[in-house]
């Protein structure tokens, strides 16, 4: 019995302790949850995201001014008070964004695209398919449509496509003095906007996603002829290549790029002295195409994969539901396999070499993971504050006010949040399922039209904003400094993106994108002969 007693007394205290602790944990937790900072879901937001771009372009340094866009949301989230404002940027931030498996897959595929890379250049294989198209190219358009073609051509992924066509083709764009800043427009023109517009794509799969309760697949297909941003931006690319034309910082850049060989114009040039890799002689043009072939062909079969394909699920469901992170993950891992086994077949490389070049890769990739990791740190502590509530209140307030300017109106605010928060993606998870709510059960066609605008406004915005994934990408698969491509490339963004507002008005009114789009692009055609006739063009001394 005294031993009985005893037990009682040893475990009753243990139980009360861990109740204690218990309920203290769950108590801590439903504070946690129920934590509101008490500027969310206003216009203080979004003033993190201003910040940190507006400290970029006025400093033209990167990092510093991504981390003081991320304090300034960590002290508006905790009330400037010290402790929750470090808990907050570390734990709930770069902690955060680096531990969500989406991210890592992606980082994952970044490192592994660095090192075919790396290893398509010490093969020799794009220095072989440098001297075959300049072979074939005889001038400095003819290097642009060049680059624009294969831009077109590689559209299964906008991160796949900065990166790939960059190695490839800078080497050719150099030769015939196209500066670094036209080059990077013309990756990250003919990346995302490709993407969008391209029914077989990461970007596809994303926006059918976000189409709850509805053939997310078939709307995407009636959305393309809408998206006037993505297919304007490709008219005017075009056209000013043609025309020799530039405007604005480019047409600085381009100046001194064709009549004195300078690819960068500014002091900060981090890629000048990159050193190049000596040229392999084993190599040749098979060395680059198979490669790139097997990544396409890898990807695509990696994202059928992850959603069901083969499992049972049709090619179109099976993309529509697929995971891209995983998907490109597993398809540039496979396609890495294909490369050093076709290199090791043909003798271009020894097996150490092809090692060799996957810290290398790695390396090339180090400043454009550390951009990507403060943008997402950025875009987590704009979520932390609401800027989705409060930009969905502003698209829904707005929905029966001014119906036929609608789509308008939805590009624009869709233009204004993928430039604050630097993503694409975000955008179209927070307007998209707005728009579907608001059309479903009374104007179909208005809905295609309105979330095409949602899709081109958040490809625009992420198209200027100096925070973007794919902004970022571009000016790594350049080799152009990045404050330089954005500075320069926001011009003709802002351009294109007022040609596509007014072309959404008219939409707004006829309905119709066989009556709207023909519009858009003969003003896209005249304020570009405009444009010449007031820059002039830009040819290299002969």
């Amino acid at each position: 019995m005294k031993q009985m007693r005893m037990r009682w007394k040893m475990l009753l205290p243990t139980v009360f302790l861990l109740a204690m602790a218990f309920s203290s944990t769950v108590f801590a937790a439903e504070e946690e949850t129920l934590y509101v900072p008490g500027l969310h879901a206003t216009f203080w937001a979004l003033v993190p995201a201003i910040v940190a771009i507006g400290l970029a372009l006025i400093t033209k340094e990167v990092y510093s001014s991504l981390f003081v866009g991320i304090l300034m949301g960590a002290l508006l989230y905790s009330g400037f008070e010290f402790e929750l404002t470090i808990t907050h940027i570390f734990s709930d931030g770069i902690i955060g964004v680096l531990s969500d498996s989406y991210n890592v897959g992606i980082l994952v595929f970044l490192v592994i695209l660095g090192a075919m890379v790396s290893l398509m250049n010490k093969a020799g294989g794009s220095a072989a398919f440098g001297q075959f198209a300049a072979g074939k190219i005889k001038n400095r358009v003819g290097a642009q449509l060049a680059t624009i073609l294969l831009g077109v051509l590689i559209f299964i992924d906008d991160y796949f496509n900065c990166l790939t066509v960059g190695s490839v083709m800078r080497p050719v764009t150099d030769k015939f003095k196209v500066s670094r800043s036209k080059l990077a427009y013309l990756i990250d023109a003919t990346a995302a906007p490709i993407c969008i517009i391209a029914p077989i794509s990461s970007w596809a799969a994303a926006v059918t996603g976000f189409v709850e309760g509805e053939d997310g697949f078939s709307i995407f297909i009636r959305a393309i002829p809408y998206n006037f941003y993505a297919i304007l931006t490709i008219v005017m690319m075009v056209g000013m290549v043609l025309m020799k034309t530039e405007f604005g910082k480019m047409k600085e850049h381009e100046r001194n790029a064709a009549r004195k060989g300078d690819l960068f114009t500014t002091p900060g040039r981090p890629y000048e002295n990159t050193k190049e890799e000596k040229v392999n002689a084993k190599g040749g043009v098979v060395d680059l195409l198979i490669p790139i072939a097997a990544l396409i062909v890898c990807c695509v079969i990696g994202m059928i994969y992850t959603g069901g394909f083969f499992e049972g699920a049709g090619f179109v469901e099976a993309f529509s539901n697929s995971d891209a992170s995983l998907g490109l993950t597993l398809g540039s891992f496979f396609g890495l396999v294909i490369t050093v086994i076709l290199y090791q077949i043909r003798r271009v490389l020894s097996f150490k070499e092809c090692m060799d070049c996957i810290p290398e890769g790695f390396r090339a990739m180090v400043p454009a993971i550390l951009i990507l990791t403060f943008a997402w740190t950025l875009k987590a502590m704009t979520d932390s504050l609401g800027a989705d509530v409060y930009v969905a209140g502003l698209v829904e307030s707005s929905a029966g006010a001014f119906m036929n300017f609608l789509p308008a109106i939805i590009f624009v605010v869709g233009c204004f949040l993928a430039f604050a928060t630097g993503t694409s993606w975000g955008t179209f998870g927070i307007l998209i399922p707005i728009v579907v709510a608001v059309f479903q059960n009374g104007d179909p066609q208005m809905m295609i039209m309105s979330i095409s605008a949602c899709m081109a406004g958040a490809v625009c915005g992420d198209h200027c904003s100096p925070i973007s994934d794919t902004t970022i990408m571009a000016s790594a698969g350049a080799q152009c400094e990045h404050v330089n491509h954005v500075t320069t490339q926001l011009p003709y963004a802002v351009v294109a993106a007022v040609v596509s507002f007014i072309t959404y008005i008219v939409a707004g009114f006829v309905k119709s994108a066989w009556i709207a789009l023909p519009v858009g692009i003969v003003l896209m055609l005249l304020t570009l002969f405009a444009l010449r006739g007031i820059n002039g063009v830009v040819e290299a001394d002969q």
